[in-house]
């Protein structure tokens, strides 16, 4: 499986001491590992304030962020992308994994955790699985599939299929799937609220998040 470090031309939130330099594309981390864990801790670095009023602002702004691991992020607009959530709702029985919309507000510690942007997962799906990895695309999808009870975490198996042939019939079918199956003006979860229990965002769907979310 192709791995790739998150250095770049990007800026991403320094990960605490211990997490440093782990999070790769596509590496999956050891089973005793803190992708295990229920919680994800990032660092920030506040700058340096001019003023003590500014440094109260400031550190209100760079607070450290307490991420959840296991965490699928998709186009809430996208009705075959929610079929695909309410499908995985339905048999992932132990609840293991959760859900946000990539339109919301909650999403975008995520986002900046990996380097990417909304735009990024709306050509792909994301899925966070800890603090040392990350997956996109067809690879997101099987690994969300191996957290399932049997039968349906045999669909992960199609990951010794390389990704780049995965990713040309995931990417046919992402580019045209408003087309073939539809889109809505707003998050479709809005509309399943007895589903909402296993979404990070679910305060936005509900309408108590920020007044500049997506919802």
């Amino acid at each position: 499986m192709l791995a790739r470090t998150l250095a770049g031309s990007r800026a991403v939130p320094r990960l605490a001491a211990p997490l440093a330099g782990l999070l790769r594309r596509g590496y999956a981390p050891p089973t005793n590992s803190a992708a295990a864990a229920d919680e994800l801790v990032i660092d920030e670095d506040p700058p340096r304030a001019a003023s003590p009023s500014a440094a109260t602002g400031t550190m209100a702004a760079t607070m450290p962020t307490v991420l959840q691991p296991r965490v699928l992020i998709y186009d809430g607009v996208c009705h075959l992308c929610h079929r695909g959530v309410k499908w995985v709702i339905r048999v992932d029985k132990h609840a293991k994994i959760k859900f946000c919309c990539v339109q919301s507000k909650a999403a975008e510690p995520y986002l900046r955790l990996v380097g990417m942007d909304r735009d990024d997962v709306l050509r792909r799906v994301l899925f966070i699985e800890g603090p040392e990895a990350y997956y996109e695309g067809s690879t997101a999808a099987l690994k969300v599939a191996s957290y399932l009870p049997l039968p349906y975490s045999v669909l992960s198996s199609l990951l010794i299929v390389p990704t780049p042939l995965r990713d040309v019939v995931y990417d046919y079918i992402a580019k045209n799937r408003y087309d073939w199956f539809g889109k809505d003006d707003e998050c479709i979860a809005t509309k399943d609220k007895d589903i909402l229990e296993r979404f990070i965002d679910r305060e936005e769907i509900l309408g108590g998040g920020p007044n500049d979310s997506f919802f």
